[in-house]
């Protein structure tokens, strides 16, 4: 008994800083959750209508995350809630299902968020943290910029009034082109006056509630000028009260393709969840726990689930909103959750009159954020290959569905990790007058080898992708040679394991240097190699008296066989 406290902390991170909340942070929490409530309600509001659902459920949707975060999650300063990614995400995976078999769509919506948090808490049981790593930078600039186009050509309808039937992103652009003249001006130049509006208090004044400041003018100008007799959409009336406590009950037939939907959506609001919060701990000198981050994602999902909700991830809009205004605890997402809670019980008439098109320039303009294209002209600039992965993942994203994207994106990343692990750096080390130590011979044009010796550095652990192409440029640095190489001493600096394919290539290495009359040794190895080398039966055939903890030994080794010779 005397350690469940302690498990209770290590489970609920945030119940133990609220605990130590200090009130000097009081003034800085309450004004960032009252500015970031103010800018999260319409935004909600347009992240639930891009989810395919009416506009308050994606009010209703931040209503679990922000209570359950405050408590499982391990950041004191992200937002958690709906979000652009996965709110799209939501849109393709239901309505292929609701096309094709019907259902009631808000149903299958709140059982694929309870899905996507048990997928993440399973993942948390199994510590699977690290798959957000999967994901590598240029995938996910590449995937965030398909997924923004995607955002964009949904809202081309809300925007201009224009009727599209296509549901992929370039059908949806080629009708919209055709379809110009039924273009419906109150509602195009509303969408236009909000997006321009958004992006003025974008550049002059960051830290204004942007979207709700829009959101009100538009209203109060559909409002002055009866646009809604001449064809402006308006939200419409809202259900009273708030969520209540339900358990969705959906066809198998329809649940089994929710699975795969949510695994994809697990890994991609994850991994947008744990990289926005790191970079947010960097910042300001703090730690976050990515195996906690999943379990608190999963929680919050779930309590989605059980609340009429959908899918949610981070927000880093509302995350830099918060941050810009000096919060310091979750007490913010506790503040903002009291002023969305008064909004729905005491503002719905109000909300009722925001008009849609303006949701839908908020949604182009947080699609436009997305588009990351400083960070297109960085990759061209650092690597053409990683260029490369970014845009196929963007055109993969566009040309399949948008969940098909997310394995897309997944397999360039591992083909990519696979790619360097199979072909890495490897140098052969020699001395530079001047220069202390031992230097890649590439590098330097002055390099010297020592003459009958090959020191060798294979920068990558030995595995079943790479240890061919190891022996391939191993033996090339011998041929390489103009003396006789008698010693080849292998820098196992970055070998910091085996697997059983490379322990029999490096006992064949092994015979066809000795058939050279070659000796092979190592160096630099670490103690992790030299069990692995002991429980293979290398050390022995090797001997151990050929492997060296420092390069030094090594040569100096060398030198005293070779004059004992």
């Amino acid at each position: 008994m005397t350690n469940h406290p302690k498990n209770i902390s290590a489970l609920m991170p945030g119940l133990k800083r609220l605990k130590s909340y200090q009130k000097a942070w009081v003034w800085a929490d309450v004004l960032a959750g009252v500015t970031v409530a103010a800018y999260l309600i319409p935004q909600c509001m347009a992240y639930g209508e891009l989810a395919g659902l009416e506009p308050v459920v994606g009010l209703w949707a931040i209503l679990p995350p922000m209570i359950l975060y405050t408590l499982f999650g391990s950041s004191p300063q992200l937002s958690v809630g709906p979000e652009s990614t996965t709110a799209v995400m939501t849109a393709a995976a239901i309505s292929s299902l609701t096309l094709t078999q019907g259902s009631n769509y808000a149903s299958l919506a709140t059982v694929l968020a309870g899905v996507v948090g048990l997928v993440c808490i399973i993942g948390y049981g199994f510590r699977l943290g690290f798959l957000a790593s999967l994901l590598s930078k240029p995938i996910l600039i590449g995937y965030m910029a398909g997924v923004a186009i995607i955002m964009i050509s949904r809202q081309l309808s809300k925007i201009s009034g224009i009727p599209l039937e296509s549901g992929t992103p370039l059908g949806e652009v080629t009708e919209f082109c055709a379809k110009i003249s039924q273009l419906h001006w109150p509602t195009f130049i509303l969408s236009l006056l909000v997006l321009v509006f958004l992006f003025a208090v974008a550049r002059y004044s960051p830290k204004s509630p942007g979207p709700l400041l829009a959101v009100l003018l538009a209203t109060a100008t559909v409002a002055t000028f009866k646009l809604d007799r001449y064809g402006v959409a308006l939200v419409g009336p809202i259900p009273a009260g708030l969520p209540h406590l339900a358990l969705p009950i959906i066809p198998l037939e329809q649940f089994l393709p929710l699975i795969a939907s949510a695994i994809g959506i697990a890994i991609v609001g994850y991994s947008d969840n744990v990289l926005t919060a790191r970079a947010f701990a960097s910042r300001n000198h703090y730690q976050v726990d990515a195996n906690q981050e999943l379990l608190a994602l999963g929680i919050a999902n779930l309590g989605n689930g059980l609340m009429q909700g959908f899918p949610i991830s981070s927000s880093g809009s509302r995350t830099t909103i918060g941050d810009s205004l000096g919060s310091k605890s979750q007490v913010f997402s506790l503040v903002a959750l009291i002023v969305v809670i008064f909004v729905l019980l005491f503002l719905r008439p109000v909300l009722a009159l925001f008009p849609k098109p303006a949701l839908g320039a908020i949604v182009i303009y947080a699609a436009t954020k997305l588009i990351e294209i400083p960070e297109f002209i960085r990759l061209k600039k650092f690597r053409r290959t990683e260029l490369a992965l970014a845009l196929s993942t963007t055109v993969g994203v566009l040309l399949t569905d948008i969940l098909v994207g997310v394995a897309i994106a997944v397999s360039l990343s591992i083909l990519d990790l696979l790619a360097r692990i199979s072909h890495p750096h490897d140098a052969v080390l020699g001395e530079v007058r001047g220069m202390p130590g031992l230097h890649d011979i590439a590098d330097w044009s002055e390099t010297k080898t020592i003459p009958g010796l090959v020191i060798y550095r294979y920068d990558a652990p030995l595995c079943f992708a790479n240890v061919e192409d190891f022996k391939r440029r191993a033996m090339d640095a011998i041929e390489a040679e103009w003396v006789p190489v008698e010693w080849f001493v292998l820098n196992t600096e970055a070998i910091v394991e085996l697997d059983l394919t490379a322990v029999d290539a490096l006992r064949e290495f092994y015979n066809e240097l000795k058939v050279r009359n070659i000796t092979l040794a190592m160096a630099r190895v670490k103690q992790d190699l030299y069990v692995q080398l002991e429980g293979s039966g290398l050390l022995t055939l090797m001997g151990s008296d050929h492997v060296y903890f420092t390069l030094h030994t090594a040569i100096a080794a060398f030198f005293e066989r070779h004059e004992d010779d």
